[in-house]
């Protein structure tokens, strides 16, 4: 029998248990003979993180996860804070990203976000001292700021003035990309302007976080066929992955040009873009093939430099109005007194970082709507986490943000409200929550060294758009997660109609 037929057989067996799990659609989970709980994914996978949810609430937040006997999709998923802290963190040496990571993440490469051992220490340790510098964080406050006065205010007039409807959530894309890129490459290609310019990297990135969040949920046999004959959604990663390759190799050509310049190199105490840096430093680089590792260096701080959720903390504070007079009561508090013979304010950033209610409503938002919504993690030796559930290296571990922001057993019975005061102390302080239990950033030693870039960017952008203007999200827009990315990107985007606020 062909392979062809084998599949044939496959399905068959499929479809005969998704129609026994749709007549018993109300049971969460039963990992069935031969293809595990894949029938309950595939009928859930529309719905993939409430079913995640009701999941972890019956099973005290730890739940074992079948694929087919053939697939090696064995999953262990945990919410648990416990467990969560082991894996991350004491016990961070036996849970790599593992093979298997890296293998469905392979366009990252071996770059910072799928490098495992002593390839991930080295590239730290290089990222985290170019990205925590004196110079590069005055850059990144100027570079932010020059993109709120001289790109999104301008943009935000134009939509007021001609009454346009617009996607908010392409809005923040194009604000984080620009600044995004500028600190990687020294480039701005502005694409947050009035022309609504094409921008094939975030389209093509769209496409590759889709493709990855399916290769979590099919079994490799199948992807990786779909790959070698071309059909299904691989020869979409293939042409996402030329454009994305191609724009790259231009920013990094490019740069070697202006730096074979003399006049252009960088002079002592000279901030450089992170593109310059690591190609000045390339003899230091202990790599075969420098241009494999500068590429995917980059891309690998490019999607990072792309991705918050900005989107999420708009349409929560402007649809929560004692959230939103609260951040505007705090706002006016840096405004000077003659405000009201201005247009519109831009904020210093160095102010910004003192409100402690922006910072609270931003750790909100992130703790209901994390960037990234799972976390996947490889144990190299059998072990027994603190809930006692055994692993070993057959097996994958996922544990949730997006679950773990919505389980009253960590958050408290209203843990599905928005409510930033969570984040704040008893005396008005900003409260320090630990990391394994607010898990937006990641926890232990692979916290995000971009954690501060991201919220200077996003505090920029949340200040000049929520003193200046007023949202109000189009009647009848759906605002829901879209289930199918390894990005939490809502499904259908933010349509808002923006209006000046009247001082």
């Amino acid at each position: 029998m062909d392979l062809v037929g084998y599949f044939e057989i496959f399905l068959a067996i499929v479809c005969f248990l998704l129609l026994r799990c749709y007549r018993n659609r109300h049971e969460l989970l039963s990992n069935w003979p031969l293809v595990g709980m894949l029938p309950h994914l595939l009928l859930n996978i529309h719905r993939l993180y409430d079913w995640f949810i009701s999941i972890a609430e019956q099973s005290q937040g730890t739940y074992r996860l079948k694929g087919p006997w053939f697939a090696n999709m064995d999953m262990l998923g945990t919410v648990d804070p416990a467990n969560v802290h082991y894996i991350m963190h004491a016990n961070f040496a036996n849970y790599p990203k593992g093979p298997e990571f890296k293998k469905m993440f392979d366009i990252f490469g071996d770059g910072l976000f799928s490098a495992d051992s002593d390839s991930w220490k080295y590239q730290r340790k290089i990222a985290k001292a170019l990205t925590t510098n004196r110079q590069f964080m005055q850059v990144l406050v100027k570079t932010s700021r020059d993109k709120v006065e001289k790109g999104l205010i301008p943009l935000l007039e134009h939509v007021c003035t001609h009454g346009l409807v617009v996607d908010l959530q392409s809005l923040v894309h194009r604000f984080s990309l620009d600044i995004g890129i500028t600190l990687v490459t020294g480039y701005d290609p502005q694409n947050l302007s009035i022309k609504f310019p094409k921008d094939p990297f975030s389209e093509a990135i769209d496409v590759i976080e889709d493709i990855i969040f399916y290769r979590h949920v099919t079994p490799e046999i199948f992807w990786k066929l779909q790959r070698w004959l071309g059909f299904g959604l691989e020869p979409k990663m293939k042409e996402s992955w030329e454009t994305v390759d191609n724009i790259i190799a231009n920013y990094i050509s490019r740069k070697r040009k202006e730096l074979s310049n003399e006049n252009n190199l960088q002079k002592d105490g000279e901030f450089a873009d992170l593109l310059t840096s690591y190609i000045t430093m390339e003899g230091e680089i202990s790599r075969s093939d420098k241009d494999k590792f500068m590429r995917d260096t980059m891309f690998n701080f490019l999607i990072a430099g792309r991705e918050n959720s900005l989107s999420w903390f708009f349409w929560l504070v402007y649809t929560n109005p004692r959230v939103l007079a609260k951040i505007r009561e705090e706002l006016k508090s840096l405004a000077p007194a003659n405000e009201g013979e201005q247009k519109w304010r831009i904020f210093d950033i160095e102010d910004l970082k003192k409100l402690v209610y922006l910072h609270a409503a931003l750790s909100e938002a992130l703790r209901l709507y994390p960037a990234v919504p799972i976390e996947h993690k490889a144990p190299i030796k059998p072990d027994i986490l603190p809930s006692g559930h055994q692993v070993d290296p057959k097996m994958k571990i996922i544990f949730s943000a997006f679950v773990m922001g919505r389980m009253k057993f960590i958050w408290g019975e209203d843990c599905l409200e928005f409510k930033p005061e969570r984040f704040i102390t008893e005396g008005g302080g900003i409260k320090q929550v630990p990391t394994y239990k607010f898990v937006a950033f990641n926890t232990g030693p692979r916290t995000c060294i971009g954690k501060d870039i991201a919220l200077t960017q996003m505090k920029a952008m949340a200040a000049a758009v929520i003193h200046n203007y007023d949202v109000e999200v189009v009647e009848g827009h759906p605002v829901v997660p879209h289930h199918s990315s390894v990005i939490l990107h809502m499904k259908h985007g933010l349509m808002v109609r923006i209006n000046r606020t009247q001082k």
